[in-house]
């Protein structure tokens, strides 16, 4: 297993992503959260 944050393996900007927890909020009329799913791992390959 290998861990790198250098240009050759960052080709996402954390910007580019909403932030999922605003985004439910803003729907909390619409929708019941019953289960939030976290990421563990990102695997590229």
């Amino acid at each position: 297993m290998e861990c790198r944050k250098d240009a050759e393996v960052i080709d996402e900007i954390p910007m580019a992503y909403k932030d999922i927890d605003a985004v439910m909020a803003a729907q909390s009329d619409l929708v019941e959260v019953i289960y939030t799913l976290r990421q563990v791992v990102c695997v590229k390959g």
